[in-house]
């Protein structure tokens, strides 16, 4: 039996016709257009698992949405990159493709397609953490999403990790996500290069600030850089202050890294478990936890999102 998933981002929705070994026999990908009334953009989004199924038998819908979602009635409450408010997404599409349509937030929904079938595999209990503009967490306890009440849990990335720190967009200050985001990284990135006008990150972005990323300060460093390394030091030390509290509070055997900035592999998560194994709580003698990197890139949305029907 195959199931439709679908990861709605800002700019784009991206669907897959899914077999139930998390194999995507089909890819599609149109527009968001988030400026749009949300009765429109559902539209297209109707019209565009029509065109992907082609007539085709499938079992559920599974959709992975930013924002605040009430997981048992499919409501988006609220969704900040989308522009909506008390959404019946779930409603709506049960009602034209009576079909079950599950919904959940995209983080919640991306973790679940890492933990099933991604880096994740094997294992129970995992922790995906997202580091893109801002970091999102999604948490699987012994194979299934956990969500909290009224699907409101996860925002690991508004933990406080450094008192009275640097303001976070959520208001306060010395949020994980305010020093460990990739948005965090390119505005320690470009403090440094102010500071010292002698850094190879100047001739790595061509002199041109706008063109300063999240892989600046990591390239720069590993070519030995020291203002560059400086950045990367103090970027990982605080994101590993924020997995070991995770870690601290679930227990799980792994901690997955996503988002853009975990394209340095290895070079991000080494120092992080030596990091972890160091001063978790228990330290070297308690049950040990594998800091991983993310494998499946966009399609973890559409299989994790796929996956909310297994089993329905």
């Amino acid at each position: 039996m195959n199931y439709i998933g679908i990861d709605i981002g800002g700019t784009f929705i991206k669907a897959g016709l899914v077999d139930e070994n998390g194999k995507i026999i089909k890819h599609s990908s149109i527009e968001t257009k988030a400026t749009r009334k949300a009765e429109r953009v559902i539209e297209d989004m109707i019209k565009q698992i029509r065109d992907l199924t082609d007539g085709a038998e499938y079992k559920s819908v599974g959709i992975g949405c930013p924002g605040s979602i009430y997981s048992d009635t499919g409501t988006v409450e609220y969704s900040n990159n989308l522009y909506w408010r008390k959404v019946p997404l779930g409603q709506m599409l049960k009602d034209e493709l009576k079909k079950p349509v599950f919904v959940s937030n995209d983080a919640n929904v991306a973790a679940l397609g890492e933990a099933k079938f991604g880096a994740g595999k094997g294992y129970t209990d995992v922790v995906m953490v997202t580091l893109g503009t801002g970091v999102g967490m999604g948490i699987v306890v012994d194979g299934k999403m956990f969500e909290g009440y009224r699907s409101m849990g996860g925002e690991g990335g508004h933990m406080v990790i450094r008192e009275n720190g640097a303001r976070c967009t959520c208001g306060r200050r010395g949020c994980l996500e305010a020093y460990a985001s990739a948005t965090a990284l390119i505005r320690e990135t470009l403090n440094a290069m102010m500071i010292d006008k002698n850094s190879l990150m100047w001739e790595f972005c061509g002199n041109d600030l706008n063109k300063v990323d999240g892989r600046t300060s990591f390239e720069c460093a590993k070519r030995g850089d020291a203002t560059a390394q400086k950045v990367v030091d103090e970027y990982i030390k605080a994101l590993s202050d924020g997995v070991i509290n995770i870690i601290n509070i679930f227990r799980s055997q792994a901690i997955i890294i996503g988002g853009g900035v975990s394209a340095q592999g290895a070079y991000l998560t080494h120092p992080i478990q030596q990091y972890v194994d160091k001063y978790r709580y228990g330290g070297r003698e308690s049950l040990p936890v594998k800091i991983l990197t993310a494998e499946l890139g966009n399609d973890a949305g559409i299989l994790g999102a796929a996956s909310l029907g297994f089993g329905a």
